[in-house]
């Protein structure tokens, strides 16, 4: 090792950024890499979200309509065919409360649960969840079973 061969360690210099705005000698001077007027060459200048230009915004060209509700409900379908493939793996005997479906994954813990008509039901069930179908209703009460109401 000798003077004319130090160097510092690997990554432990960084090169320094382009300097504008330091006098026309630099080749960075006058406009420092803004271009000439407007308001991107000032200083201070933010874009705001969503302006493109003075050209109309998408977000005020597309049309509003329609209304959402916020006092809806949402509620998660389950199917009475899945209530039977729960009893065909014997997942479920006879009862089906909200923790039941929770467990096995159909809802989550904060979900309110309604009983659809789609499938047959050939088990007898006594079900327990936020609300029916018409359908499921029948079908439950037709196999022998109970639909109760939270």
């Amino acid at each position: 090792m000798t003077l004319n061969n130090l160097q510092p360690a690997k990554g432990s210099v960084k090169t320094q950024g382009k300097r504008v705005g330091r006098g026309q000698g630099s080749g960075k001077g006058g406009t420092a890499t803004r271009g000439h007027k407007g308001a991107k060459s000032r200083s201070g200048y933010s874009r705001k979200v969503g302006f493109e230009g003075g050209q109309m915004p998408l977000q005020r060209r597309v049309p509003k309509f329609g209304f959402t509700n916020i006092n809806r409900k949402e509620y998660v379908g389950v199917n009475l065919h899945k209530l039977q493939e729960l009893v065909d793996n014997n997942k479920i005997k006879d009862t089906v409360t909200l923790d039941v479906l929770i467990e096995n994954r159909l809802a989550g813990k904060n979900d309110l649960v309604k009983i659809l008509g789609d499938g047959e039901l050939k088990a007898k069930l006594n079900v327990t969840v936020h609300k029916y179908t018409a359908t499921a209703k029948a079908a439950i009460e037709k196999a022998g079973g109970s639909a109760e109401t939270l």
